[in-house]
């Protein structure tokens, strides 16, 4: 079969050649394409006679999928498959398979980042140092013995968890799904962002989690409190977010993920919010994620061949 890479997957492509050996020696035509291009036209003719496709998070709809008759198979490089037409694909029957699991270090220790440089205004004091100043320092908070809620306990949640104990905080849960978690207690969301100084999200996007956040739960915050977002942009209503931090009505958030990627349009409602940490969609990306997810994606398409 042909398997194709439709992009390097912030890995050299060496590397990636050399993790495809033992499908190579099963007889696969392995093609990497060394850089990532999201027009249409040029992933079709990357992809229009691969069995197998390769990517992270370049959404395929079905006029990818009509271009590609041949696939059977999208190996996803990325824990979330928003981006994909799974019903398109289901009813082609093209085998999906994400890479669960590969990036809940580096997302969990980004929100914990997260969480300082907001606390710490980091950002804020970053500035104050190059503009050669002193007296404007603005000093920040500490995370130890705050309340942090955590609202999703998968895998990420979990380590958000162990983490945020490790730094003597007590931690609340809201689970869609009973859980027990050592060091964790679990109560209603509505408890949870009323009790919370800090909330932090970690649940996947569906039609029930659209909008969980919106003016309605924010009210319930409390005025010194700060949200974290790493889960998916569409979870917050983004103008209600930048409405409550113009307010006042909670003291910061950071988001790393937003109703569409990066690049943002100039008219963003978040761009003119205060105490607003914003990055580009980063949490996935560590050196050590990559080369996790890598195995991931292998590891999937050697164990899906019996089902096409």
């Amino acid at each position: 079969m042909k398997i194709v890479f439709l992009e390097p997957l912030g890995l050299k492509v060496s590397l990636i050649e050399e993790a495809c050996a033992g499908l190579k020696a099963q007889g696969h035509e392995v093609v990497i394409y060394p850089n990532r291009n999201e027009n249409l036209n040029e992933m079709i003719r990357r992809a229009q006679d691969a069995e197998i496709v390769i990517e992270s998070n370049i959404p395929l709809r079905k006029d990818f999928l009509d271009a590609c008759p041949k696939l059977k198979m999208l190996s996803i490089a990325f824990t979330g498959l928003d981006h994909i037409d799974m019903e398109e694909c289901r009813r082609r029957g093209i085998v999906v398979k994400n890479a669960a699991g590969y990036s809940t270090e580096a997302v969990a220790e980004l929100a914990i980042a997260m969480m300082v440089d907001v606390y710490r205004k980091v950002v804020e004091n970053d500035r104050i140092t190059r503009e050669c100043q002193r007296k404007g320092i603005m000093p920040g908070r500490e995370i130890g013995g705050k309340t942090i809620g955590i609202i999703g306990m998968g895998n990420i949640g979990q380590r958000v968890a162990k983490l945020a104990n490790a730094y003597g905080c007590k931690v609340l849960a809201w689970n869609r799904t009973p859980k027990t978690v050592d060091g964790v207690t679990f109560v209603d969301k509505e408890t949870l962002l009323k009790e919370s100084d800090i909330v932090t999200l970690h649940i996947a996007l569906n039609n029930e989690t659209r909008d969980f956040i919106t003016a309605k739960e924010l009210k319930l915050m409390k005025p010194s409190a700060i949200l974290i977002n790493t889960a998916r942009g569409p979870v917050v209503n983004e103008q209600a977010l930048a409405d409550a931090l113009k307010s006042g009505l909670i003291a910061g958030a950071a988001t790393d993920v937003y109703g569409t990627e990066p690049p943002l349009k100039a008219d963003h409602p978040l761009f003119d919010a205060p105490n607003l940490i914003m990055l580009p969609h980063i949490g996935f990306a560590t050196e050590e994620a990559f080369v996790l997810r890598l195995g991931i994606v292998i590891d999937n398409i050697e164990r899906s061949q019996n089902l096409f």
